[in-house]
């Protein structure tokens, strides 16, 4: 999806100025109760205990044999409430899973229908939101409530600095509109999820369903710096501690094209001598770099790091293409 104007000139505005997306797609989902925060620490991988109040945190909730069922962002309220907002397509499952386990008096209620998701990214985003009365200044990774009620994190999904915003469903029209006229003032633009991929591609985020899924794990996908592997209990640990022992079978990594050609999801990866190694998970064009990029799940036993070079079946064509740990592109998000 995208508006008028296209891909590449959204995801120009995000990485030049600003952009303005309606995220609402999202899961949200309040847990409140007496130790809820306890519960879902004994459950999701990341470590709430090292967050407080008023902080958000990336974390993922894998099945027992160590894949991942999703990830997801969690906001710490206080120990007795906080919001989960999960990848839209698996919100069920990740909510029936959490309720089916739930200690008495912990609810876990669906906010899917109620609330909205808007996201301002980019290095403007800062003078966008104090245009509309939000705050900006905000530590990465931290949110605040205003009324309204508005919830305003500093966190995103693109690699540069910028916002997603929480608010009443009723509510969201106006704020949108505010906010694309504020960020037109800075050479904004709004922007749709085709861009949205392909700044999550360039700043090596994985992408559940693709990057991350039931047959990949934590380890594999380069998110185990997301996983409390000092928590004595959550969903998968002896599986992920196995694996992390063994090393595991396969990893991610970024290849860069070299000459013409757009690598896809699902294309074989193999040496210059054909022997296979791998498949990309994630593949686009990427307007930043101008050449194609993907991220791909290769062999560990073939032994490749950064600067090897390997071949992607590009529909019956070879493209040429540079291993490399992604990000493809510098981080700005803090």
């Amino acid at each position: 999806m995208s508006y008028p104007g296209g891909v590449v000139a959204e995801h120009t505005a995000v990485r030049q100025a600003v952009g303005v997306f309606d995220i609402s797609h999202l899961g949200t989902a309040t847990v409140t109760g007496p130790g809820a925060a306890d519960y879902l620490n004994r459950c999701l991988t990341n470590n709430l205990d090292r967050i407080g109040d008023g902080r958000a945190q990336y974390t993922l909730c894998c099945a027992d044999d160590g894949g991942v069922v999703d990830d997801l962002i969690v906001y710490r309220v206080r120990d007795d409430e906080l919001l989960l907002m999960p990848n839209a397509a698996n919100a069920e499952l990740v909510l029936d899973r959490l309720a089916a386990t739930a200690p008495i008096g912990v609810a876990i209620v669906d906010r899917h229908t109620e609330l909205a998701v808007l996201a301002v990214q980019g290095s403007r985003s800062p003078q966008v939101l104090a245009a509309v009365g939000l705050p900006a200044e905000l530590d990465y990774m931290s949110f605040t409530d205003q009324p309204g009620p508005v919830r305003v994190c500093r966190t995103g999904y693109t690699g540069e600095h910028g916002y997603e915003i929480v608010l009443a469903g009723s509510a969201a029209g106006e704020l949108w509109d505010r906010l694309l006229a504020a960020a037109a003032e800075v050479g904004g633009r709004p922007c749709g999820l085709g861009a949205r991929d392909t700044l999550r591609t360039e700043a090596g985020y994985p992408l559940h369903g693709q990057d991350l899924t039931r047959e990949i794990t934590p380890l594999q996908a380069r998110c185990g710096w997301a996983v409390g592997w000092k928590k004595p209990e959550f969903w998968g640990r002896a599986a992920l501690l196995a694996e992390r022992r063994a090393g595991p079978a396969r990893q991610l990594w970024g290849l860069r094209g070299i000459g013409r050609g757009i690598p896809r999801p699902g294309m074989a990866v193999s040496l210059a001598n054909g022997q296979p190694v791998g498949r990309t998970t994630s593949g686009t064009f990427s307007p930043t770099l101008r050449t194609g990029i993907a991220l791909a799940l290769l062999d560990t036993s073939a032994g490749l790091g950064e600067g090897a070079e390997v071949t992607v079946d590009v529909r019956g064509r070879g493209l040429a293409a540079v291993v490399t740990a992604p990000p493809f592109v510098p981080s700005r998000v803090r």
